[in-house]
């Protein structure tokens, strides 16, 4: 801040100089006088000038550093945003996990019904935060085992499935945007 203060008092103080040059009044000279006169004021035109440019391009280049730095800060704080939102949902799919296996063995009739009713209202919903936060399942049953998405814990024997296919999934995978938050915990066929 103090640079640019220092540079806006020195350029006003040679467009001062500038104002004073130009209302001196042209002294009564000889032919050989007036064309050197005329010949220092270009050359102070021209220094004026280099200056000028010099000026302009300073700025322009602080303008573009300041639009960088700016879309830098930007790509950080999106990523910052990324990398908390992804520890937090991470944390959470342990959670997500117990509501799938409370809901495979929840009473279908009774007492129990409304209650696994409301169990299951709340996986919904849960589903659904994951889903507006571009959180994914990993579809990975009869895909190629991949060691970037999954984590195989057994190779099997299968008939008619193609070796390094997924058998089963024993722990669902989720993804976030192109993020691995979880692995997918497979089996997978010999």
């Amino acid at each position: 801040m103090r640079t640019k203060k220092k540079n806006e008092n020195r350029i006003m103080t040679e467009v001062d100089n500038m104002e004073e040059y130009s209302t001196q009044q042209p002294a009564e000279v000889t032919d050989d006088t007036g064309h050197a006169q005329v010949e220092k004021l270009k050359h102070e035109l021209e220094e004026w000038n280099a200056k000028a440019n010099e000026y302009l391009d300073g700025w322009q280049r602080s303008r573009a550093e300041f639009a960088n730095y700016k879309k830098r800060v930007e790509r950080e704080q999106a990523q910052a945003y990324q990398n908390a939102a992804g520890i937090i949902f991470k944390r959470t799919l342990d959670v997500l996990d117990d509501l799938e296996r409370a809901l495979k063995n929840c009473p279908l009739e009774g007492e129990g019904a409304e209650w696994a009713a409301g169990i299951e209202l709340i996986y919904r919903k849960f589903l659904n935060v994951l889903d507006a936060e571009n959180v994914k399942v990993m579809q990975a049953v009869g895909q190629q085992f991949d060691p970037n998405l999954h984590e195989a814990i057994s190779h099997e024997e299968a008939e008619g499935i193609s070796e390094g296919q997924i058998i089963e999934v024993i722990k669902q995978g989720y993804i976030m945007g192109d993020r691995v938050l979880r692995p997918a915990l497979v089996r997978v066929a010999r």
